[in-house]
């Protein structure tokens, strides 16, 4: 039996998710329930990146044209932002 992680997304996260267009949304959505719930850690060639120079980590997950950055405490996956790729720079020098 696999372990299940719990997403909870911050209040900045839900109104990031709830500015993009549906089909972005939906995307990201899918993304974050199959990947985050069942295997949040980074495994060989994955969408999922551990950040370096963040303590406690910070792991970011790829979804199209979106990253989710996101924390993992205990059973609990954190999703502390969702951005564009153009503006993930902008946004890890807030979330250091």
């Amino acid at each position: 039996m696999q372990k299940r992680f719990r997403v909870i997304f911050s209040p900045q996260a839900q109104r990031e998710i709830e500015r993009l267009e549906t089909n972005d949304a939906l995307q990201l959505a899918k993304d974050i329930k199959s990947y985050l719930e069942t295997s949040p850690l980074p495994f060989g060639k994955s969408r999922i990146k551990k950040m370096s120079g963040y303590n406690p980590p910070l792991y970011r997950l790829r979804s199209g044209d979106f990253r989710a950055y996101y924390k993992i405490l205990s059973d609990d996956v954190i999703i502390l932002a969702v951005t564009h790729k153009k503006d993930a720079e902008k946004l890890l020098k807030k979330l250091r």
